[in-house]
């Protein structure tokens, strides 16, 4: 962030010395002037182009980033639902997975979004004993069993995507190659003010500055869905966890949890 600042910065400083002196200089051929104007045009337009692309790309990766919390939560809610529908034993020890996997995605999973993205081991635990309850409804002929697997499986897409998404969607030469280009833009506008400049000129120059900038810090937070400023939380998967906890409370009076409160398995 501090980097993108000093470039644009810098470059507004730069060009304005640079025009500055140029136009203590005496008056010269306009035709000059205006060859310098057709120059800084096609240089605008590259520069609002690759703006335009990468905040498109970002914003996917962030909305892509978004629906996959939302829909994993769903999938996990939805996964302790149709088990209800098993028979037991296991109904019970699903729907304590469920809970155990939602608590342990959120506390040690989580914190890993801002690390660039990784698969939690103490959540993966869960997601195995999911699949070994499974195989033991497939061999029982259970009607519930083809629910839970489709459940079960989006659960896993929604999981995978948000792991991918938590890297950057932008690679880095990119970014820098459009911070660079608007930097450019940026002091060849402040280089090229008419020599009779007014004070709307200057404001407009800096108006101008501070959009690009905006823009590329926006592009910036964006593009790291879990880090950023307007990052996205897991607070959609604790409310699923508080959920499922109180109706595992209620459906099994009598059971325990083979977790705890953060999801790492105990002995029970």
């Amino acid at each position: 962030m501090t980097i993108t600042v000093v470039a644009i910065a810098t470059a507004l400083a730069l060009g304005l010395t640079a025009g500055r002196r140029r136009r203590r200089r005496p008056a010269g051929d306009e035709d000059a002037e205006a060859s310098f104007g057709d120059l800084i045009s096609p240089l605008e337009t590259l520069a609002v182009l690759l703006v335009a692309f990468v905040i498109v790309v970002a914003a996917e990766s962030y909305g892509a980033a978004s629906a996959a919390v939302e829909a994993e939560a769903g999938r996990v809610d939805q996964l302790y639902e149709v088990a209800d529908y098993a028979p037991e034993p296991q109904r019970e020890r699903l729907q304590a997975a469920a809970v155990c996997y939602a608590r342990a995605i959120e506390a040690a999973e989580w914190p890993l979004m801002a690390e660039g993205g990784s698969k939690s081991p103490v959540a993966s635990v869960w997601s195995t004993d999911f699949r070994r309850h499974f195989k033991e409804l497939a061999h029982g002929g259970d009607p519930t069993f083809p629910l839970l697997v489709a459940a079960d499986d989006e659960r896993s897409k929604a999981r995978q995507t948000r792991i991918s998404e938590a890297s950057p969607a932008i690679p880095s030469f990119v970014y820098w190659f459009m911070v660079v280009a608007l930097a450019a833009t940026v002091g060849a506008f402040a280089y090229g003010l008419p020599r009779d400049r007014r004070p709307a000129h200057l404001v407009l120059l800096y108006v101008l500055a501070g959009l690009f900038t905006g823009s590329l810090l926006l592009i910036e937070d964006i593009d790291s869905p879990f880090t950023g400023r307007i990052r996205i939380t897991g607070e959609v998967m604790r409310q699923a966890s508080e959920d499922i906890t109180e109706d595992f409370t209620a459906d099994h009076p009598t059971g325990t949890l083979p977790c705890d409160a953060d999801g790492t398995r105990v002995a029970t």
